[in-house]
């Protein structure tokens, strides 16, 4: 059986991918509660001409269609970075069981950093909240990505 770790290398995987196309180097991945994966995702805002194209999004539109339901119940999604504040919004409204992140985002994160949508209980769904799986790696993606872009 996969470990949290495991499917974290897989967004790990897209995140490169959105950095060899110069995008902000974060990725998603998406499971199922058999473990199968149903979506993924690169960020791609700049490249699509979309701001709500980021990975988490990307990852959610794919999985929606893959189970032809808007509702991704007893799902699993990953992330290298903590999704920001629209990402977890659009997590909460597919009804995402359980998000895992690499990375935290002290500007813009909102599972927890800068605010928490995860377990905000006015809100009619609250999110399983993992952080921290392969932080280093994640962490340094971003680290990296943007010392490059200051240093051209």
């Amino acid at each position: 059986m996969k470990t949290d770790a495991d499917y974290m290398k897989l967004a790990i995987n897209e995140a490169q991918k959105a950095e060899l196309m110069g995008e902000v180097p974060v990725g998603a991945i998406i499971i199922d509660d058999t473990n199968k994966v149903i979506g993924y995702g690169h960020n791609q805002p700049i490249s699509l001409n979309d701001p709500t194209a980021h990975a988490e999004i990307l990852a959610l539109r794919m999985a929606a269609q893959n189970i032809n339901n808007y509702r991704l119940l007893n799902t699993t999604i990953y992330v290298t970075l903590e999704p920001c504040i629209m990402c977890m919004s659009a997590i909460i409204h597919a009804r995402v069981k359980r998000l895992v992140f690499g990375a935290s985002d002290p500007k813009g994160g909102g599972a927890g950093s800068l605010y928490n949508l995860a377990s905000d209980m006015r809100l009619n769904h609250n999110i399983e909240t993992c952080e921290g799986i392969l932080k280093k790696e994640t962490s340094n993606i971003i680290k990296n990505f943007f010392k490059n872009k200051r240093s051209r």
